[in-house]
């Protein structure tokens, strides 16, 4: 297979991760080009979340690089951290605040020129505009979701990297997620998402990784038939 000609937006070579003894993360390479979704999958502490971290530049790989847009991404230099957004477990909102008011707060962070403007936008896509004036603290888990995912797209990133990002949402906030995620796709937005549910992004995929022992397990173009991918996880998995 010919490799596309456009340089990939997100790449990793050789990412290692050990905490003492224990390696997490045993050499991952990874390309991820405009307009892609990686969809990551593996069993409880395969390393997925630790993934996301380390390419997101919150957590230093013990060995290998990260790099965004061809600059490799370290911790003393902000500037390529600024193409990301990341959806993580912690929704990185303050609960005495509204919505409205995190979002501003992270669009200081960012340097936005009119954040009120980008707040809106973001609340607009997530459909929390209505609840954009209550305190987080009084919102549901799927709201609180759904906040959490307007502030990681704030900023409108080039790379998005989603943590189980369909938590606590219901079927019609989920489909209006799936909306949402093509429509970056279509804006040549590149994805890393990681869940336990595939099926949940599957159509939007294309390409799909099987993190296990710490390496890629599988990885490659999404295959049509979620079933006979399913088949295959069970294996390379489960033996």
């Amino acid at each position: 297979m010919t490799e596309p000609a456009d340089p990939p937006l997100l790449s990793a070579r050789g990412l290692v991760r050990a905490f003492g003894a224990l390696k997490v993360l045993r050499g991952v390479d990874l390309d991820v080009r405009s307009g892609e979704l990686l969809a990551v999958a593996g069993p409880n502490g395969a390393g997925k979340t630790t993934l996301l971290r380390l390419l997101a530049g919150l957590m230093r790989p013990s060995a290998g690089e990260v790099h965004i847009r061809g600059q490799r991404l370290t911790r003393d230099d902000p500037a390529p951290r600024r193409a990301i957004g990341l959806l993580s477990h912690h929704t990185f909102l303050y609960d005495d605040l509204t919505p409205t008011e995190n979002l501003l707060f992270t669009a200081k962070l960012y340097g936005l020129p009119d954040g009120a403007a980008a707040a809106r936008v973001a609340l607009d896509e997530v459909g929390l505009s209505a609840r954009a004036n209550t305190p987080v603290r009084h919102l549901s888990r799927g709201l609180l979701q759904r906040a959490a995912i307007a502030r990681a797209l704030l900023h409108q990133p080039d790379i998005l990297l989603l943590d189980e990002p369909f938590t606590g949402l219901d079927a019609l906030s989920a489909d209006r997620f799936r909306a949402l995620l093509a429509s970056q796709l279509a804006r040549g937005r590149a994805l890393v998402l990681v869940s336990h549910h595939l099926a949940e992004a599957w159509d939007l995929a294309t390409h799909v990784a099987v993190l296990a022992g710490g390496r890629w397990a599988l990885e490659g173009e999404r295959p049509a038939d979620l079933t006979a991918f399913h088949a295959r996880y069970a294996e390379l998995v489960h033996g």
